[in-house]
Protein backbone atom coordinates (compact mmCIF):
# COMPACT_ATOMS: atom_id res chain seq x y z
CA UNK A 1 0.00 0.00 0.00
CA UNK A 2 2.28 2.73 -1.05
CA UNK A 3 2.07 6.06 -0.31
CA UNK A 4 1.94 7.92 -3.86
CA UNK A 5 2.01 11.34 -5.37
CA UNK A 6 0.67 12.53 -8.80
CA UNK A 7 -0.34 15.38 -10.01
CA UNK A 8 -3.56 17.05 -10.30
CA UNK A 9 -5.37 20.58 -11.49
CA UNK A 10 -4.30 23.26 -8.52
CA UNK A 11 -0.90 21.01 -7.72
CA UNK A 12 0.37 17.78 -6.03
CA UNK A 13 -2.39 15.41 -4.94
CA UNK A 14 -1.65 12.57 -2.08
CA UNK A 15 -2.83 9.06 -2.29
CA UNK A 16 -2.68 5.31 -1.51
CA UNK A 17 -1.92 2.76 -4.05
CA UNK A 18 -2.52 -0.66 -4.08
CA UNK A 19 -1.11 -2.58 -7.79
CA UNK A 20 -3.25 -5.60 -9.03
CA UNK A 21 -0.98 -8.47 -9.52
CA UNK A 22 -2.33 -9.39 -13.06
CA UNK A 23 -1.18 -7.35 -16.18
CA UNK A 24 -4.33 -5.55 -17.20
CA UNK A 25 -5.51 -5.45 -13.56
CA UNK A 26 -9.12 -3.71 -13.32
CA UNK A 27 -8.82 -0.41 -11.55
CA UNK A 28 -11.00 1.07 -9.12
CA UNK A 29 -10.67 5.01 -7.29
CA UNK A 30 -12.31 5.76 -4.47
CA UNK A 31 -13.55 9.28 -2.72
CA UNK A 32 -13.95 10.21 0.12
CA UNK A 33 -16.12 12.39 2.41
CA UNK A 34 -16.49 16.22 2.54
CA UNK A 35 -13.41 17.81 2.79
CA UNK A 36 -15.10 20.62 5.31
CA UNK A 37 -16.24 17.82 7.64
CA UNK A 38 -13.50 16.05 8.16
CA UNK A 39 -13.00 13.92 5.38
CA UNK A 40 -10.29 11.96 4.22
CA UNK A 41 -8.79 8.99 2.69
CA UNK A 42 -8.68 7.85 5.75
CA UNK A 43 -12.06 7.73 6.84
CA UNK A 44 -13.73 4.46 7.60
CA UNK A 45 -15.75 3.82 4.90
CA UNK A 46 -13.50 5.08 2.20
CA UNK A 47 -10.76 2.33 3.98
CA UNK A 48 -13.52 -0.37 3.46
CA UNK A 49 -14.38 0.39 0.09
CA UNK A 50 -10.15 0.50 -1.31
CA UNK A 51 -9.64 -2.53 1.11
CA UNK A 52 -12.62 -4.23 -0.94
CA UNK A 53 -11.34 -3.78 -4.49
CA UNK A 54 -7.76 -4.88 -3.31
CA UNK A 55 -8.86 -8.24 -1.95
CA UNK A 56 -10.41 -8.64 -5.36
CA UNK A 57 -7.02 -7.84 -7.42
CA UNK A 58 -7.86 -4.85 -8.71
CA UNK A 59 -5.51 -1.78 -8.71
CA UNK A 60 -7.44 0.71 -6.55
CA UNK A 61 -6.68 4.13 -5.32
CA UNK A 62 -7.81 6.51 -3.11
CA UNK A 63 -6.76 10.16 -2.27
CA UNK A 64 -7.12 13.29 -0.18
CA UNK A 65 -9.05 16.02 -2.63
CA UNK A 66 -7.27 19.18 -2.72
CA UNK A 67 -6.80 20.98 0.41
CA UNK A 68 -6.93 17.94 2.66
CA UNK A 69 -3.75 16.41 4.25
CA UNK A 70 -0.76 16.91 1.68
CA UNK A 71 -2.89 17.62 -1.55
CA UNK A 72 -2.34 21.00 -3.07
CA UNK A 73 -4.84 23.61 -3.20
CA UNK A 74 -8.24 24.32 -1.30
CA UNK A 75 -11.66 23.16 -1.54
CA UNK A 76 -13.57 24.07 -4.95
CA UNK A 77 -17.20 23.15 -3.64
CA UNK A 78 -17.26 20.02 -5.78
CA UNK A 79 -15.79 21.39 -9.73
CA UNK A 80 -12.39 21.35 -8.89
CA UNK A 81 -12.86 18.11 -6.63
CA UNK A 82 -14.62 16.62 -9.54
CA UNK A 83 -11.22 17.44 -11.85
CA UNK A 84 -9.27 15.73 -9.14
CA UNK A 85 -11.12 12.55 -9.68
CA UNK A 86 -10.60 12.76 -13.41
CA UNK A 87 -6.47 13.22 -12.62
CA UNK A 88 -6.61 10.77 -10.79
CA UNK A 89 -8.67 7.75 -13.32
CA UNK A 90 -5.93 9.00 -15.28
CA UNK A 91 -2.96 8.71 -13.51
CA UNK A 92 -3.99 4.87 -13.01
CA UNK A 93 -4.70 5.06 -16.58
CA UNK A 94 -1.06 5.38 -17.47
CA UNK A 95 0.73 2.65 -16.41
CA UNK A 96 -2.33 0.47 -16.73
CA UNK A 97 -4.02 2.06 -20.65
CA UNK A 98 -6.14 -1.15 -20.78
CA UNK A 99 -7.58 -2.44 -17.96
CA UNK A 100 -10.43 -5.14 -18.25
CA UNK A 101 -12.49 -3.02 -16.02
CA UNK A 102 -12.61 0.64 -14.04
CA UNK A 103 -14.84 1.36 -11.10
CA UNK A 104 -15.51 4.35 -9.42
CA UNK A 105 -16.67 3.92 -5.81
CA UNK A 106 -17.31 7.01 -2.87
CA UNK A 107 -18.59 7.84 0.37
CA UNK A 108 -20.88 11.04 0.92
CA UNK A 109 -19.81 13.31 -1.22
CA UNK A 110 -17.17 11.25 -2.74
CA UNK A 111 -20.37 9.23 -4.15
CA UNK A 112 -21.90 12.54 -5.17
CA UNK A 113 -18.51 13.24 -6.93
CA UNK A 114 -18.44 9.63 -8.11
CA UNK A 115 -21.44 9.61 -9.69
CA UNK A 116 -20.42 12.75 -11.80
CA UNK A 117 -17.58 11.50 -13.02
CA UNK A 118 -19.58 8.20 -13.76
CA UNK A 119 -21.08 10.30 -16.13
CA UNK A 120 -18.05 12.08 -17.90
CA UNK A 121 -15.72 8.84 -18.53
CA UNK A 122 -17.74 6.23 -20.63
CA UNK A 123 -14.65 3.94 -19.93
CA UNK A 124 -16.10 3.29 -16.04
CA UNK A 125 -17.99 0.20 -16.18
CA UNK A 126 -19.13 0.06 -12.52
CA UNK A 127 -20.01 2.10 -9.23
CA UNK A 128 -20.78 1.93 -5.37
CA UNK A 129 -21.82 5.43 -4.33
CA UNK A 130 -22.48 4.21 -0.48
CA UNK A 131 -24.63 7.29 1.33
CA UNK A 132 -25.15 10.13 -1.51
CA UNK A 133 -26.39 13.21 -0.20
CA UNK A 134 -29.54 13.64 -1.63
CA UNK A 135 -30.73 16.08 0.90
CA UNK A 136 -27.90 18.33 -0.44
CA UNK A 137 -26.95 17.76 -4.16
CA UNK A 138 -29.02 17.22 -6.89
CA UNK A 139 -28.46 13.79 -8.65
CA UNK A 140 -31.13 14.36 -11.67
CA UNK A 141 -27.86 14.22 -14.18
CA UNK A 142 -28.47 10.61 -13.95
CA UNK A 143 -29.99 10.78 -16.68
CA UNK A 144 -29.69 7.94 -18.25
CA UNK A 145 -27.05 6.59 -16.32
CA UNK A 146 -24.88 4.76 -18.06
CA UNK A 147 -23.55 1.91 -16.19
CA UNK A 148 -24.23 -0.50 -13.37
CA UNK A 149 -23.92 0.05 -9.51
CA UNK A 150 -25.32 0.14 -6.33
CA UNK A 151 -26.44 2.58 -4.12
CA UNK A 152 -26.13 1.92 -0.34
CA UNK A 153 -27.64 4.12 2.17
CA UNK A 154 -28.66 3.29 6.25
CA UNK A 155 -31.87 3.04 7.58
CA UNK A 156 -31.52 5.64 10.24
CA UNK A 157 -29.69 8.23 7.54
CA UNK A 158 -30.71 11.75 8.00
CA UNK A 159 -28.37 13.02 5.52
CA UNK A 160 -29.73 10.72 2.65
CA UNK A 161 -33.38 9.70 4.78
CA UNK A 162 -34.29 6.38 2.95
CA UNK A 163 -37.64 7.91 1.16
CA UNK A 164 -35.52 10.54 -0.46
CA UNK A 165 -33.19 7.87 -1.71
CA UNK A 166 -35.96 5.72 -2.74
CA UNK A 167 -37.28 8.23 -4.45
CA UNK A 168 -34.50 9.40 -6.35
CA UNK A 169 -33.76 5.67 -7.23
CA UNK A 170 -37.15 5.18 -8.67
CA UNK A 171 -36.53 8.58 -10.82
CA UNK A 172 -33.49 7.35 -12.27
CA UNK A 173 -33.34 6.50 -16.12
CA UNK A 174 -30.71 3.52 -17.88
CA UNK A 175 -30.04 2.19 -20.79
CA UNK A 176 -30.57 -0.85 -21.86
CA UNK A 177 -29.32 -4.07 -19.79
CA UNK A 178 -27.82 -1.14 -16.97
CA UNK A 179 -29.38 -1.78 -13.36
CA UNK A 180 -28.60 0.91 -10.58
CA UNK A 181 -29.58 -1.19 -7.32
CA UNK A 182 -30.61 0.36 -4.00
CA UNK A 183 -29.92 -1.25 -0.76
CA UNK A 184 -30.26 -0.11 2.83
CA UNK A 185 -28.24 -1.18 5.70
CA UNK A 186 -30.68 -1.52 9.10
CA UNK A 187 -29.54 0.58 11.89
CA UNK A 188 -26.97 2.22 10.24
CA UNK A 189 -26.90 6.10 10.00
CA UNK A 190 -25.07 8.17 7.50
CA UNK A 191 -21.18 7.30 8.98
CA UNK A 192 -22.20 3.86 9.74
CA UNK A 193 -21.45 3.46 13.12
CA UNK A 194 -21.78 0.21 14.55
CA UNK A 195 -22.57 -0.91 11.63
CA UNK A 196 -19.40 -1.26 9.52
CA UNK A 197 -19.82 -5.67 9.06
CA UNK A 198 -22.97 -5.13 7.52
CA UNK A 199 -21.76 -2.68 5.09
CA UNK A 200 -18.81 -4.71 4.17
CA UNK A 201 -20.85 -7.60 3.91
CA UNK A 202 -23.16 -5.85 0.99
CA UNK A 203 -20.37 -4.53 -0.72
CA UNK A 204 -18.81 -7.36 -1.35
CA UNK A 205 -21.51 -9.60 -1.85
CA UNK A 206 -22.21 -6.87 -4.57
CA UNK A 207 -18.58 -6.66 -5.95
CA UNK A 208 -18.64 -10.77 -6.34
CA UNK A 209 -21.72 -11.14 -7.99
CA UNK A 210 -20.64 -8.51 -10.79
CA UNK A 211 -17.22 -10.38 -11.08
CA UNK A 212 -18.70 -13.21 -11.63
Amino acid sequence: MPDVIFAGPSGRLEGRFSAGAEENAPIALILHAHPKMGGTMQDPVSLLLYQSFAARNFSVLRFNFRGVGKSQGSFDAGHGELADAASAVDWMQQSNPTPRAVWVAGHSFGAWIALQLLMRRPEIDGFIAVAPPANFYDLSFLAPCPSSGVILHGSKDQVTPPADMERIVSKIRTQKNIVVENQIIDGANHFFADQMDPLRAAIEAYLDRRLK
